[in-house]
C-alpha cells in the first residue's frame, strides 16, 4: 500500500480493524472509526517493524487524521463540538471512496 499516492487533506477515510499480534502504534479505540485527513507529515520508517529492531523501510506516510468525538466515543456527545486528532500510518487507513482491503 505504500506505493500509493498521498491523500490529500479533506480525504475521509476508515481506520482499518484487527487485532495485531504485534507492536501497534493505531489506538485500540479508532479501529474501524471514520474521520477526515487534515494533512501529511512525512515518510517515516515504519514503527511497527522498527519495535523488532528491523529497518521499517519502506518509508510510510503519517497523516494527521480529525475524527468528531461523537464517532469515537458514541452519541452522548453529538452535541459537543469535540474532534480528535491523531497521528496515523497509511498502511491504517482506507480512503472511504475506495474498495475495502481488509483488516490489518
Amino acid at each position: 500500500m505504500s506505493a500509493r499516492q498521498p491523500l490529500p487533506a479533506g480525504m475521509p477515510v476508515t481506520v482499518l480493524t484487527g487485532e495485531p499480534s504485534t507492536h501497534c502504534r493505531t489506538p485500540h479505540y479508532l479501529r474501524g472509526k471514520r474521520g477526515v485527513v487534515v494533512r501529511a507529515l512525512g515518510r517515516y520508517p515504519n514503527p511497527e517493524a522498527l519495535a523488532y529492531h528491523k529497518p521499517g523501510l519502506p518509508a510510510l506516510t503519517l497523516y494527521q487524521v480529525e475524527f468528531d468525538a461523537a464517532e469515537v466515543w458514541g452519541d452522548r456527545l453529538r452535541e459537543a463540538p469535540y474532534r480528535i486528532i491523531a497521528d496515523l500510518f497509511e498502511h491504517w487507513l482506507q480512503p472511504l471512496d475506495a474498495a475495502p482491503e481488509g483488516s490489518r
